[in-house]
This record gives structure tokens, C-alpha cells and sequence, in this order.
């Protein structure tokens, strides 16, 4: 009958694997995957279950005027313009997979392209003796801010990683959603400088006074620039 071999207190190779699974790393990554299973369980549940969810409140007071002043110029046109951000944050040394956002926003919105009559002087216009021509010295047209159209502007996708998807879940940064629309904007504002709105405008400004002053019996209408 063979001899058992004594037990002299050291670890044998097979059980070795068996300590490693009982280490800290396992515990973690199962205390995380508990932690997002529980999270998708509580997104799923209704509003009036849910422990973390939250009701909006509108406790806004009354709107204050705070001035109004006179428009004196003509919009003569305006531009619809969409446009996709596609935003990218990352970790420098880590991958994406556990921190890091990618959030692809589409943004809606329009530029109005108006010509000012305030700078106009008495000797803007001109008309000769008998009120059959007139030149009138135009400025050029000028765009307005973007008017981003929030109601149709909106979040399309947004890859999150591990970090900031626990993290997400109990708090949010307002300041993203504002980042988007800045950026939104300022690539529409871009758009509507290269896309020839201020020129349509100089030329529907010009027909619209050109057939005022037909109609007021002049024959001949002429324009000029400013000078600079």
C-alpha cells in the first residue's frame, strides 16, 4: 500500500488557480457586473417604482420685458440648415471601452440674413429733377446668430464607456448637452457664411425696392455700395 507523502504546509500547483480566484480582481468585476445589472433592472422599472427616478417641476417665474426696440431694417432672407456633430472624449491612457464618450447630435436650426436702413443718411437716396430715376446707396446684407431649433435638435447615438456609464446613471452634466449646441451652432453660423445668403439677400432687397419705386412712377432705379 503506497505511503502518503506529508502535508508540509505549502501550496501545491493545482491549488494555486483556486487562490487567484478568491483575489480582489474577480470580486471587483462581478461587484461591477452586479452593480449593472441592477441599473438596467431599475431603468426598466416605471417611473412610480423607480427609487432613483425624478419629477420636473416648472416653478419658473413670470417673463420680464426688459426693452423693445424698433427694427429698422429688412429681412430679406433665411437659411434652414442641418448639421451632425460628431464629439469624441477620451482618456489618455485608457481605452475606450471603460472611459470615454462618443456622442453623435444632430442639430437643426436657421440664419436670417437681413440688410440695415439705420446707417442710411438723407443722401442715401438720390432722384433726379423730374422723379424719374433714383440711385440709392445700399449696404450689404449681414447674417444673424444662428437660431438653433432646440424642439428638433437631439441626441442620435452615444457610446459610453464603462466609467461613465456607472457614473451617468447618477448624475449628468448639463454643460455636455450644452457643449453640443455651441458647436451646433457655430458649424451652422459657418455654413450659412459660405452658402451665398447674404447675397440672395442683396438681391431680394434690391428687388423689393426697385418695385416700390416702379410702383411710386420711377423709371430707372440704380444702386451703390457704400463707400468704405
Amino acid at each position: 500500500m503506497a505511503s502518503e507523502k506529508p502535508n508540509n504546509g505549502s501550496p501545491s500547483r493545482a491549488s494555486r488557480p483556486l487562490r487567484f480566484l478568491r483575489g480582489p480582481v474577480p470580486l471587483v468585476v462581478a461587484t461591477v457586473v452586479v452593480v449593472l445589472v441592477a441599473l438596467q433592472f431599475v431603468r426598466g422599472l416605471p417611473d412610480w417604482a423607480n427609487p432613483f427616478g425624478t419629477e420636473t417641476k416648472d416653478r419658473s417665474g413670470p417673463v420680464l420685458l426688459k426693452s423693445i426696440q424698433d427694427l429698422r431694417r429688412y429681412e430679406a432672407a433665411s437659411g434652414t440648415f442641418q448639421v451632425i456633430v460628431d464629439l469624441e472624449k477620451d482618456a489618455k491612457f485608457l481605452p475606450s471601452s471603460l472611459r470615454g464618450k462618443r456622442t453623435l447630435f444632430v442639430g437643426n436650426g436657421s440664419v436670417d440674413a437681413y440688410v440695415d436702413f439705420a446707417g442710411l443718411g438723407a443722401g442715401a437716396i438720390k432722384v433726379n429733377a423730374d422723379r424719374t430715376a433714383a440711385t440709392i446707396t445700399l449696404p450689404p446684407a449681414r447674417l444673424e446668430k444662428t437660431n438653433l431649433d432646440t424642439e428638433n435638435s437631439y441626441v442620435h447615438a452615444t457610446e459610453r464607456g464603462l466609467f461613465d456609464r456607472f457614473g451617468d446613471f447618477f448624475s449628468s452634466n448639463p454643460n455636455d448637452q450644452q457643449q453640443l449646441y455651441v458647436l451646433a451652432s457655430r458649424k451652422i453660423q459657418d455654413a450659412a457664411t459660405k452658402s451665398g445668403l447674404r447675397e440672395r439677400a442683396d438681391a431680394n432687397t434690391r428687388t423689393m425696392l426697385t418695385n416700390m419705386l416702379q410702383a411710386l412712377g420711377f423709371e430707372s432705379v440704380k444702386f451703390t455700395a457704400p463707400a468704405q
